[in-house]
């Protein structure tokens, strides 16, 4: 993936940005390929395999820039692509980060699941996108083309203010990989700094490329991860009831994947994510207090955070696009 899109991160970034390739103790030559091939990138050698999100913490802590642009190995970037991001972020200092447009390599007028054009989440945390519900990912026909507030922006693509990573310390390196970007854009949020999507740049992600979809480890992850960030995030007037809803939403969701996909996999990941979230939540207690106490922002607004439940929307409802779900 370095040797494919590295070269066009290269043409197309090295007049306003310096390239970075933070490496998480990888043992396929990668150094050996860039110190051959890309002698201009400066390398930053972690001392293993710190997941995606300490990954970025421990690099970034090594990085003096005003903005940093987090940007996976399997994106196609595009000319032109960070001017946009600069001009908007430089214009607004409310606002703490933005994305691009997320299109797919495999088909390039169709969003790309993992962030499309920006992001939000329904009451129950579960999240979707401009271009992108659960499973249904969009043709782009510039329906999506004005600039638009989200709550979150994709960890495939996402130009952050320095000051506010840190500010609410990073990524949650816990998490390892998965939700960590939605759940740092969230409490950015609460703090009241605002996130965009600025489709006037586009990139292209291929999605998967170190964890496919249909691997129970991803599906472990998204759903431990995914009740972490509520966790650590909800009301305290809404988290007794989230919580019992989820539990029910969560289990319905693993006999499903069992009876009507046969998938053993994902039902045992399911049952494993509930259980180790259970045993691990009360190392968060303190963080959520702490939260609940310097939140900004009572609530997260409705047009980012919403009331609905999206399973009923789209399974119940049939409302399979962003502008078919309640606005």
């Amino acid at each position: 993936m370095l040797q494919t899109y590295l070269p066009k991160v290269l043409a197309c970034s090295r007049d306003e940005a310096v390239v970075y390739v933070a490496d998480n103790a990888s043992t396929d030559d990668s150094l050996a390929m860039l110190n051959e091939t890309f002698p201009e990138v400066r390398q930053i050698v972690l001392d293993k395999n710190w997941g995606f999100a300490d990954g970025y913490n421990k690099a970034l802590a090594r990085v003096d820039a005003e903005y940093y642009v987090l940007l996976n190995s399997d994106v196609e970037v595009t000319p032109g692509w960070l001017t946009p991001l600069v001009s908007f972020m430089d214009a607004h200092p409310e606002v703490g980060a933005c994305q691009p447009k997320l299109l797919s390599v495999a088909d390039k007028s169709k969003f790309e699941y993992a962030g499309a054009c920006g992001g939000f989440l329904d009451r129950y945390g579960y999240p979707y996108c401009r271009g992108r519900v659960f499973d249904t990912v969009e043709q782009d026909n510039g329906q999506y083309d004005d600039i638009h507030e989200v709550l979150w922006t994709t960890g495939a693509c996402m130009m952050v203010r320095s000051k506010d990573y840190w500010a609410v310390n990073g990524l949650d390196g816990r998490f390892f990989a998965h939700n960590e970007e939605i759940d740092m854009c969230w409490r950015m949020r609460m703090m009241g700094r605002q996130l965009f999507c600025i489709p006037q740049s586009k990139v292209y992600h291929v999605g998967g490329g170190t964890l496919p979809k249909g691997n129970p480890m991803k599906t472990y992850l998204n759903f431990r991860n995914n009740l972490t960030m509520l966790y650590k995030n909800l009301p305290e007037k809404e988290l007794r009831y989230v919580m019992r809803v989820r539990w029910f939403l969560d289990y319905v969701a693993a006999w499903q994947t069992l009876i009507l996909n046969r998938n053993v996999g994902d039902f045992k990941a399911i049952y494993r994510a509930r259980h180790d979230f259970m045993k691990w939540r009360t190392e968060f207690r303190p963080e959520r207090k702490e939260h609940q106490i310097d939140r900004v922002e009572p609530r997260v607004p409705r047009t980012l955070r919403t009331s609905f439940c999206l399973v009923w929307q789209y399974y119940a409802r049939g409302r399979k696009k962003y502008t078919d779900l309640p606005q």
